[in-house]
């Protein structure tokens, strides 16, 4: 079996909660595959934080936008992505998301309505409008880990 740089194996499912196995979902685009739509490319860049893969989230942000340098060392424990929406016309997409994450206490999420461009063929993150908070789930809900149990019988 293959295994990516992060020690993912292909056949393992993909952290972007696609339901995909990572060869098929965002392996190839971490190998250097074009995103297909933005919402691809967003799905890819939350695997990246999810592997640590600062090198693939600078190569896929827009220049015009995108930082020196990004340093992942303090980055959560993400743990599971919902995406509440995604379109696009022509070279401009728009991708609402939340991505939650294991605080030290308790769950927390990052909420971002994010902008991506095309150019040559392309996709790019250009900025996101964020927002972050607690979450605090019932124990009948879906537990946060994204195991798709209850909580009360997961992570409570």
């Amino acid at each position: 079996m293959n295994a990516n740089a992060a020690g993912l194996v292909a056949s393992a499912r993909c952290p972007c909660h696609s339901g995909l196995p990572y060869g098929d979902c965002c392996g190839p685009l971490h190998a250097g595959d074009a995103a297909p739509d933005c919402e691809h490319l967003m799905r890819s860049r939350y695997a990246a934080y999810v592997l640590q893969r600062p090198e693939y989230l600078l190569r896929t942000w827009h220049f015009s936008t995108r930082p020196e340098r990004l340093d992942l060392d303090d980055s959560p424990a993400w743990t599971s992505l919902q995406v509440f929406s995604s379109n696009q016309k022509a070279d401009r997409g728009r991708v609402h998301f939340r991505a939650i994450y294991r605080g030290h206490t308790d769950w927390q999420f990052l909420e971002e309505i994010s902008d991506f461009c095309l150019e040559n063929d392309r996709w790019f993150y250009l900025s996101g409008i964020p927002s972050s908070g607690s979450l605090k789930p019932g124990r009948n809900e879906p537990c946060p880990c994204g195991s798709k149990r209850k909580f009360k019988a997961c992570c409570l």
